[in-house]
């Protein structure tokens, strides 16, 4: 069995998606599960989580919408003000979905993580989460990591994840990967405190793009180091395959994507720590239920 931890789907609107530049063109068009049906089935990924892509109050509905119509959509992380007076009746409805699992916030694009994370209005919107066993997904750039530590250990109530191993700035790291030291030190950081897990995702639009061409051997060995480093952090128990289909299209396909995952753990990671990566991790940090199939 396997789960992909981490895609993303939208109708584009451009006043919608101010992250998306014109760089990204390969973004700028509807991306939804039938999109990537195709190349997950390739795969043998058999269900997805879909992840929040808009700062919006209906992106949520949106995705569980389409978890309705889209049986391989077992899992939900929507956005939410978490700060807002009235989240706790914002939470009621959306906990009666089965596919609803947490939230996220563009946290990597605050002006001022530490405001954000040290607000008394947002902690107590991250207390409500946890009170009813909902994730929260952290997503931050490596030069934002040691600013969120503090703001993970305060919430230890239920899991909390980090996105994209903590999207470490690959494109500029040297032969010698001496820049990885910073990164490497905040992620065993977190890795120590045990409600959070990581994500082995979004690595490869931290590389050069080379528009959409592939990766160069040297950034498929970057990724695979940051897995490696990642391993050593958190162990085999908590660590989760994700794609970030349909980012990763800046970089990569996803068919590459599921390759670099696939060639590592075949090598890194016992059987069991397989099965773990792949699915049983998703399934006990999400508490995801995956659709009976039959003949």
């Amino acid at each position: 069995m396997k789960i992909d931890t981490h895609q993303h789907y939208w109708h584009y609107h451009a006043q919608d998606f101010p992250w998306i530049s014109d760089s990204m063109p390969q973004l700028q068009r509807d991306c939804l599960p039938a999109d990537c049906e195709a190349a997950r089935r390739a795969a043998g990924v058999d269900g997805v989580v879909a992840v929040q892509a808009r700062t919006l109050p209906e992106e949520t509905d949106f995705l569980l919408h389409l978890a309705d119509t889209h049986p391989e959509v077992v899992g939900v992380v929507g956005w939410a003000d978490l700060g807002a007076a009235d989240l706790k009746h914002r939470l009621e409805p959306w906990c009666e979905h089965a596919a609803f699992k947490g939230l996220r916030h563009i946290l990597q694009d605050e002006a001022d993580v530490a405001a954000w994370v040290n607000a008394a209005a947002v902690n107590h919107g991250m207390q409500l989460l946890q009170q009813r066993q909902l994730v929260y997904d952290v997503l931050v750039f490596e030069h934002q990591l040691p600013t969120v530590i503090e703001f993970c250990a305060r919430h230890d109530a239920h899991w909390l994840v980090l996105d994209h191993v903590g999207k470490p700035a690959l494109r500029d790291w040297g032969p010698k990967r001496e820049q990885s030291r910073p990164w490497a030190d905040s992620l065993s950081k977190l890795a120590a405190l045990p409600h959070v897990m990581c994500k082995l995702s979004g690595l490869v639009t931290e590389t050069h793009w080379n528009h959409g061409q592939g990766l160069s051997l040297a950034d498929a060995q970057n990724i695979w180091a940051c897995f490696d480093q990642a391993l050593d952090a958190f162990g085999p128990e908590r660590l989760m395959y994700g794609s970030d289909w349909p980012v990763c299209q800046l970089s990569s396909p996803y068919d590459a994507v599921h390759g670099l995952a696939q060639t590592w753990a075949k090598t890194a990671l016992t059987p069991s720590g397989q099965e773990a990566f792949w699915s049983g991790n998703a399934l006990r940090c999400y508490g995801l239920k995956l659709p009976t199939v039959t003949d």
